[in-house]
């Protein structure tokens, strides 16, 4: 086997597969000012910006066809296996309470803010979110720390009986149009999401389906608080594991600005360790650091996560 398949790490090339990269914009100046000091850093002048619905549109075709992550075995044979991704929770917390986000529009001229009706529709879905929580929160969290509370989410059915992400997001933004028109620099540290992942085919076809059934759990952050360091400018270097398959990634000519969302935890279920796991790698500290990043995630939070807790209880 060359030296490059005892490198090879297939749980780096599952976490590249499906990790999102988004077009982002550079915020007007006058929006940059009105942006919260606890999150942002004072006198910064440039802050880009996604939104959420350019951020849905990267797993468009995923939930259609599967995310394709190659899988070398280590017989040398290598297969791509397809990935259905599911939306297993999210929490959005905005920075500023939507009378305030409204009033900010009407005094600016510059986009910082949807227009008046948009307004009256949000103001809507944060009282119904308000007062229908199916979540146990502990009032002892400031809202200075986490923000307003605009939507939150959390799947119960088995996978079976669940939509794809896109489908779902589609269902859920028909009652909170947030999910769709707002920019990540709307949304506090405290906003979150994960996705549950689960194999559907892998092409060619190969006798080690047993090896091929894990399923993932990743957790992802959705404000521009956490990106700054993932901006990148020009060219995106190219994963050494996609697939072509994968259309989601850009080419290596492309010249738009765009931002990744790498996993920052992660959960695991029915994962044959000498599949995924690499010992000539690092696999086993960062599976271990991405577990305890999503475990102290949900307890500072208070979240109870369904998926999460189904996950580490069937872990092998």
């Amino acid at each position: 086997m060359s030296t490059n398949s005892t490198r090879h790490s297939n749980l780096q090339c599952f976490l590249g597969s499906i990790t999102p990269s988004v077009t982002t914009q550079s915020l007007p100046q006058l929006c940059v000012r009105n942006l919260s000091s606890a999150w942002y850093p004072l006198g910064k002048e440039d802050v880009d910006y996604f939104t959420l619905g350019d951020l849905w549109d990267r797993y468009y075709e995923w939930s259609a066809y599967g995310a394709g992550v190659p899988i070398l075995f280590h017989t040398g044979q290598t297969v791509v296996q397809y990935y259905v991704p599911y939306l297993s929770s999210i929490q959005i917390y905005t920075t500023k309470s939507l009378a305030a986000m409204r009033a900010l529009g009407e005094d600016s001229e510059s986009d910082c803010w949807s227009d008046d009706s948009e307004s009256e529709k949000l103001s809507r879905s944060w009282d119904a979110t308000s007062e229908d929580s199916s979540f146990d929160q502990d009032g002892s969290w400031p809202t200075s720390r986490l923000g307003y509370l605009y939507f939150q989410y959390m799947e119960c059915c088995p996978p079976w009986g669940r939509i794809p992400f896109m489908d779902k997001v589609t269902e859920l933004s028909r009652s909170y149009p947030g999910l769709m028109s707002f920019k990540s620099t709307d949304l506090s540290p405290a906003s979150w999401m994960s996705v549950a992942w689960y194999p559907i085919y892998h092409i060619p076809a190969c006798k080690s389906t047993k090896d091929l059934s894990a399923s993932f759990l990743t957790f992802h952050t959705i404000s521009s608080s956490f990106q700054d360091d993932s901006i990148t400018d020009l060219v995106e270097k190219e994963m050494p594991c996609e697939s072509t398959a994968n259309s989601n990634r850009k080419s290596s000519k492309d010249t738009i600005k765009r931002i990744s969302l790498p996993p920052f935890g992660l959960a695991t279920y029915k994962m044959q360790g000498n599949l995924w796991l690499n010992p000539e790698s690092s696999d086993y500290e960062k599976i271990m650091t991405l577990y305890s990043s999503a475990d102290s995630w949900l307890k500072q939070l208070r979240f109870h996560h369904h998926d999460f807790n189904f996950f580490i209880t069937h872990a092998m």
